[in-house]
C-alpha cells in the first residue's frame, strides 16, 4: 500500500506553496519581498532608529542598497506616499535626498508634497549633508527647492520651524543664502541669524514676542512655546500658552501644563478637553494611535479626568478607518517578547515610549470594536486565550492585551488554532514583527518547503474558502511569513492609512494587488507622465 505520509490529501493541497528563499532576522525560514516591497516596507516602518534584531546603520545600507535598483519615478511615489499616507519624516526625506542624486526634475515636483514643514526641510538638509547619498553639498537644484520653500513659506512657518537644531533653521539660511521677497522677510531672516535686523520691519508676531521679552507685560505672544519655556513663567503665562497651542503641542505637553498649573483653573480643564476631542483638528494633526496610547498612559495624577477622557474620544476618532468587515473576523496581535521594543526604535536620548506591542494591542482593540463578534487570538509560542469585552474602550482593551505573558515568535499559532477548532473565519489579520522562528523547521536554514504560516493558512482555506490573510507588519525587514497573492495581503505601517487598506482588501476593491500598487498609483506631474498622458 502506498506511504500516506508521502502521498497525503494535504501534501497535495501544498504541491503549489512556494519553498521559503530566505532566513529573517530571528534565524526562521521566510520568503523574501521583491526590491520594491522590501523598500516600501523600510519606508513606512523604518525610523533610522536600531530594532531588537536590526541596527540602524544595517537599515540606512539595506535601504540605500535598494533604492539604488529601483527607477526614480517608484523613488518619487514612496517619498510621497510615506510621508502623506504613512505619516512618516526620516524616510521620506532620505528618500528625497537620493533622488537629489538620481532626477533633480522628478524631485521638484514631489519635494513641495513632501518637505512640507520646516522640520522636513532640516531633515532634508541634514540627510544631505551627512554624505550618506553620495554628496556633502546641497547642489544647485536642491538648494534651489530649499530656497523656494524658504520664500513661499508664511511667516508663522517659518517662525515654527526656527525650534530645533542640527541643523537649525538659521543654518539653513546661512547655506542657501534666499533672497528676501521684501522688507519684512529680508529683517526675519536678519533676526533669524542673529544680524541686525530693522525692528519695525519684523513680522507683528516676532515684534511682539521681543517686546514682551523685555516687559513681561500683556498678553503672551503666539509664538512656538518651546520659545516660551526657556523664560521664567507664571500660571497666568502658562495659561496662553495653552490656549493657543496647536492640537500636537496640547497632547505632548499635558504633564507641562499641569505641573505649572494651568488645570487648577476650570475653563482650562474645558477649553483642552474640547480641543483634544476635535474631530477637525485630530485629522489635521496627523497624528498616530499610538501617540494617543502613549500620552493616556504617561499622563500625569494632576491631569484632569475630563482631559484623559478627551483623549479616549480622540482615540475614537483617530481610528475610525477601521473597517467593519462582512463575515467573521480573526484578529491576532503577536505579544512576543520581541513585541516589547520601542515601535520606532531605540537611539539614545529619542526613544519612544510606544512598543510593538501596544501597536499590535491597539490595532486589534481598534478592530474589535467595529467587528464586536471577532475572534481574538494574542499568541507568541502559542496561542494566549483571553476575554475581550468589545465594549470596553479602545484604550482599555489595548492595554490589556499588550499586558500578556511573552515568549517566542510563532506567526502560525493563532492559524493553526482556528484550523484545528474548524472556525470559520472570512477574514484574518496578523499584527506582528513578523519575526517567526519556533515553527521554523530549518532554524537558520531556508528552502525546506513552505513557512508553517502558509501551511497553516492552506488548512484554513480548505475550510473556508473565500478566506482572505492580512499580514500587518510594523516593524522594518525585507522578508514574510506568506508571501502576496489573491487571498494573501502584506501591508507595512502604523497609521491608520492601514485600516483603509485591509478595509479595500476585505471587501475587494483595492485598487491593484497590493501595498506597492497602492504607491505605484500616487500621481507625480513629471514630463514623464504628461507625455505619456
Amino acid at each position: 500500500m502506498a506511504n500516506k505520509s508521502l502521498f497525503s490529501s494535504f501534501r497535495g493541497f501544498l504541491a503549489d506553496v512556494p519553498r521559503t528563499d530566505s532566513v529573517n532576522n530571528a534565524g526562521g525560514a521566510a520568503y523574501g519581498r521583491t526590491t520594491e516591497d522590501a523598500l516600501a516596507q523600510l519606508a513606512l516602518t523604518g525610523c533610522g532608529n536600531s530594532t531588537y534584531y536590526v541596527g540602524a546603520e544595517q537599515q540606512l545600507d539595506e535601504v540605500l542598497a535598494l533604492a539604488a535598483k529601483v527607477d526614480a519615478r517608484f523613488l518619487a511615489q514612496l517619498a510621497v506616499y510615506a510621508r502623506r499616507e504613512g505619516f512618516m519624516k526620516d524616510m521620506p526625506a532620505l528618500l528625497c535626498a537620493i533622488l537629489a542624486t538620481r532626477d533633480v526634475e522628478i524631485l521638484a515636483e514631489v519635494f513641495p508634497q513632501v518637505i512640507d514643514n520646516g522640520r522636513m526641510v532640516r531633515n532634508f538638509v541634514q540627510i544631505i549633508r551627512s554624505g550618506v547619498t553620495g554628496r556633502k553639498s546641497l547642489g544647485s537644484a536642491p538648494r534651489r527647492l530649499v530656497r523656494q520653500w524658504l520664500t513661499a513659506a508664511s511667516d508663522q512657518h517659518l517662525l515654527n520651524a526656527s525650534v530645533g537644531q542640527s541643523p537649525s533653521l538659521a543654518d539653513v539660511v546661512k547655506m542657501v543664502h534666499p533672497r528676501p521677497v521684501s522688507a519684512e522677510r529680508d529683517a526675519f531672516f536678519a533676526w533669524l541669524i542673529g544680524k541686525d535686523y530693522d525692528l519695525a520691519a519684523l513680522p507683528s508676531v516676532i515684534r511682539e514676542y521681543e517686546a514682551w521679552k523685555e516687559s513681561r507685560s500683556g498678553e503672551v505672544p503666539d509664538v512656538p512655546f518651546q520659545m516660551l519655556t526657556a523664560l521664567d513663567l507664571g500660571r497666568d503665562e502658562w495659561m496662553e500658552i495653552a490656549r493657543n497651542a496647536s492640537w500636537q503641542m496640547t497632547r505632548m505637553n499635558l504633564n507641562t501644563f499641569a505641573r505649572h498649573g494651568v488645570f487648577e483653573v476650570r475653563e482650562m480643564k474645558g477649553l483642552i478637553a474640547k480641543r483634544l476631542a476635535d474631530p477637525e483638528l485630530i485629522r489635521r494633526a496627523r497624528v498616530f494611535p499610538y501617540q494617543l496610547l502613549t500620552a493616556f498612559h504617561a499622563a500625569d495624577k494632576k491631569v484632569p479626568g475630563v482631559v484623559l477622557n478627551a483623549l479616549q474620544d480622540a482615540m475614537e476618532v483617530a481610528v475610525s478607518n477601521v473597517p467593519k468587515v462582512d463575515g467573521r473576523v480573526a484578529i491576532c496581535p503577536d505579544v512576543s517578547g520581541s513585541m516589547h521594543s520601542a515601535v520606532t526604535g531605540y537611539r539614545k536620548g529619542s526613544t519612544s515610549a510606544a512598543r510593538c506591542i501596544d501597536i499590535a494591542g491597539l490595532i486589534a482593540a481598534a478592530m474589535l470594536r467595529q467587528n464586536s463578534d471577532a475572534l481574538v487570538l494574542p499568541f507568541e509560542a502559542k496561542v494566549q486565550e483571553v476575554r475581550i469585552n468589545p465594549r470596553d474602550s479602545v484604550m482599555t482593551n489595548a492595554n490589556k492585551l499588550a499586558s500578556l505573558p511573552c515568549g517566542g515568535t510563532n506567526c502560525s499559532a493563532p492559524l493553526k488554532w482556528i484550523a484545528d477548532k474548524h472556525e470559520r473565519v472570512d477574514l484574518v489579520v496578523i499584527v506582528s514583527d513578523n519575526e517567526s522562528w519556533i515553527d521554523s523547521p530549518h532554524y537558520g536554514h531556508w528552502g525546506g518547503g513552505a513557512t508553517e504560516t502558509l501551511k497553516q493558512w492552506q488548512r484554513i482555506k480548505a475550510q473556508s474558502p473565500n478566506a482572505k490573510l492580512v499580514c500587518l507588519d510594523i516593524q522594518p525587514n525585507t522578508h514574510t511569513q506568506a508571501k502576496d497573492r489573491q487571498d494573501i495581503i502584506n501591508i507595512g505601517g502604523f497609521s491608520d492609512q492601514v485600516f483603509k487598506l485591509i478595509s479595500a482588501f476585505a471587501d475587494g476593491s483595492l485598487d491593484g494587488g497590493g501595498q506597492v500598487d497602492q504607491i505605484r498609483n500616487v500621481t507625480i506631474n513629471t514630463k514623464e507622465k504628461q507625455q505619456t498622458a
